[in-house]
């Protein structure tokens, strides 16, 4: 069984002796490259059709217009509204969330890049920006536009136990990415929750298929085994550090997505004796989630949890080429900490206990592709950035160099 394991710590070295200089002359066809992007990564437009509103001035009816990101739409105030559009209700007959009542929702431009470039469509600023940067790099690479660079967004409130139609769309996707680049293996290049929606979808094709149509795997930042951080989407709330509003707005909508309970630790990544949340009456590790959920009367989640936690629980390996690639070196929330009266629990946002991570995941989580290591005879090659941040990574240039390495088998 061969494996090739290269993990290659980076220090801030000039970018040539990082990958050389890579200007080739292409005479085959590239390798279409198909972005699934993360939690909160995908544009999101709704349809209104509803009977109540949470305040009077929340409109009841509307046209198919962009809810997310749209930063007009989550001002003070307004954010109620959209907040509201957004959430899910959760059936623990089904097991299954819907939208909210007289809401619509409906991701655009799947198959295409602009809505995974920018958060915002209305602001294509690069502090708004997500895949811009690689997507244009690509281009300058010879690479076209919903030819040989496509996307695949989704729903990224729903889980993968609730995303089968998804999947059917994302293969069939990469069948037809291979025939449009002359029957050419395609490069998955997956961000953050991404990487874990789409280990899934591999974990559920024949190795015949994988074999034909997946030529490279590329994870940036994934959380394999969770992240201490979506804790904040059921207690204080999180604001994506972008949304310019206070984190308990957020979380009204954090609270209803599976995709918060599908991320939260791995009791395979944190032992039981590992506190997670600290407050005063008492302390949560991971076999504790259900008393959690349960002080925070929220037990539609625990129900979410038990319907999701199991679903990458086990790691199996991918059974393609991988290169999974992370930030390091920044303090990283290791444990919540509601114990004062400017850190009340569960409404204030927390103090943090700091280990290492990306500043979002923890090193142990990021790392967790290594598991495959000895599991599967395809390459699995590891590769950290120090300091690079959980997002701010996909506009590095040590990234995209590293990419076209990949991309033009120069690695």
């Amino acid at each position: 069984m061969y494996i090739k394991i290269v993990t290659m710590y980076i220090k801030i070295i000039p970018v040539l002796l990082l990958v050389g200089v890579l200007n080739p002359i292409h005479c085959e066809t590239l390798n279409p490259v198909i972005i699934v992007p993360g939690d909160g990564g995908s544009q999101m437009d709704a349809v209104l059709n509803k009977t109540s509103v949470v305040h009077f001035f929340c409109r009841k009816e509307s046209r198919l217009y962009n809810i997310w990101i749209n930063i007009k739409e989550l001002l003070p105030a307004v954010i109620d509204c959209s907040i509201d559009n957004l959430r899910l209700v959760y059936d623990n007959v089904t097991r299954t969330t819907s939208n909210s009542p007289g809401a619509e929702i409906y991701i655009p431009g799947f198959g295409n890049t602009e809505t995974v470039e920018y958060l915002d469509p209305s602001l294509q600023i690069s502090v708004l920006g997500y895949f811009a940067d690689i997507v244009n790099s690509l281009t300058k690479w010879g690479y076209i536009r919903g030819q040989s660079v496509r996307a695949a967004p989704y729903d990224f409130r729903k889980a993968p136990n609730e995303m089968g139609v998804y999947f059917i769309k994302l293969k069939n996707l990469i069948e037809d990415t291979y025939i449009m680049n002359n029957n050419t293996p395609v490069v998955l290049l997956a961000h953050s929750l991404g990487g874990c929606v789409s280990l899934y979808f591999l974990n559920n094709q024949a190795q015949s298929w994988k074999d034909k149509y997946i030529s490279k795997y590329v994870t940036v930042s994934a959380p394999w085994g969770g992240t201490i951080k979506s804790l904040l989407l059921f207690t204080s709330g999180y604001t994506f550090d972008y949304v310019p509003s206070e984190p308990r707005h957020m979380r009204r909508l954090q609270r209803t997505m599976p995709s918060s309970a599908f991320l939260m630790p791995s009791d395979r990544f944190w032992t039981s004796d590992e506190v997670l949340v600290v407050t005063p009456f008492k302390n949560y590790t991971v076999n504790d989630y259900k008393e959690f959920f349960n002080d925070l009367d929220l037990d539609f989640a625990y129900q979410m949890r038990i319907d999701t936690g199991h679903l990458i629980r086990d790691l199996k390996p991918p059974g393609v080429d991988v290169y999974c690639v992370h930030g390091q070196d920044i303090p990283t929330p290791h444990m919540l900490v509601f114990d004062t009266d400017s850190h009340r629990w569960p409404d204030d946002p927390p103090r943090y206990v700091y280990g290492d991570g990306d500043e979002t995941v923890g090193v142990r989580s990021l790392t967790g592709c290594l598991r495959w290591v000895g599991q599967q005879k395809q390459e699995v090659n590891h590769q950290v950035f120090p300091k690079l941040k959980h997002l701010e990574i996909l506009s590095s240039e040590y990234l995209k160099d590293y990419l076209k390495s990949i991309l033009f088998n120069n690695n």
